[in-house]
């Protein structure tokens, strides 16, 4: 069941299920805790697992102007805090990703394993930080056009006609997000900082987890980074949304690692 906490005076939304050693799942741009929803009931039948509504996504709040990786961070950290948690594993999904590499930065004594699925710890080129300015003006123009067609392009071309049903839930909550909530997340992207010497020095487990075929994160430059940061690299034949392109394989790849 869906819990909340306050937060610089807004509402964080968070769920917490099962007991053992404490996996956060963090999800992506766009999306919400629900994304998990195949993966959660597997997991917590040996862990306590924690799903949370990143700023200005699902039943959380927007917190101002500029969404940072490192407000996001806190308030992941505040959720545990609430729960009594001292230490966490972290499943974040491409802005989950940078959002975990923030709390591992933060907080690196309370970080035991850092799993990236589609997710990079560089920062934005700057050809796609003017992008990122580009879909703001969209953003403002024609916010559904925008949601339409960031969610499609996600995922791998052979599979997009699928998951027309799942595309469909991902578009109506997507949908349902504010434009200045979504304003506000995309500044907090495009200005993230590289954390790239973050995950090298990382002393925990490390992992990064990428589609062959994701139009978002290049596969070739995902390697590049494994091999660079000594973290352990695992591919699935698909796109950018593993968990739900490649379900199976990611819940059988998380048993292996947890």
């Amino acid at each position: 069941m869906q819990e909340f906490i306050s937060y610089k005076n807004i509402q964080i939304a968070f769920t917490a299920e099962g007991k053992g050693e404490t996996i956060v799942l963090l999800h992506g741009f766009l999306e919400s805790s629900a994304i998990w929803r195949a993966i959660t009931p597997i997991l917590v039948e040996n862990y306590q697992v924690i799903s949370v509504d990143l700023l200005g996504h699902g039943a959380s709040q927007r917190l101002g102007y500029i969404h940072t990786m490192e407000e996001m961070a806190q308030t992941v950290h505040q959720v545990l805090l609430h729960l009594g948690v001292n230490n966490a594993s972290f499943v974040g999904h491409s802005m989950g990703g940078y959002v975990a590499l923030a709390f591992a930065e933060l907080f690196p004594k309370k970080t035991e394993k850092l799993i990236l699925l589609n997710s990079t710890s560089e920062a934005d080129s700057a050809e796609r930080k003017e992008n990122r300015d580009r879909a703001k003006r969209l953003i403002k123009q024609n916010k559904d056009a925008f949601v339409s067609m960031a969610i499609k392009n996600l995922f791998a071309e052979e599979t997009k006609e699928k998951f027309p049903e799942e595309i469909k839930q991902l578009l109506l909550e997507a949908k349902k997000i504010p434009v200045e909530n979504i304003i506000a997340t995309v500044e907090g992207l495009k200005n993230r900082k590289d954390r790239t010497e973050v995950l090298q020095n990382f002393k925990g487990k490390k992992m990064i987890l990428a589609g062959k075929s994701d139009p978002v994160v290049p596969f070739m430059a995902i390697e590049m980074l494994a091999e660079q940061t000594n973290t352990e690299l695992l591919s699935f034949s698909n796109g950018h949304m593993s968990y739900l392109e490649n379900t199976e394989e990611l819940i059988n790849t998380l048993n292996n690692i947890f």
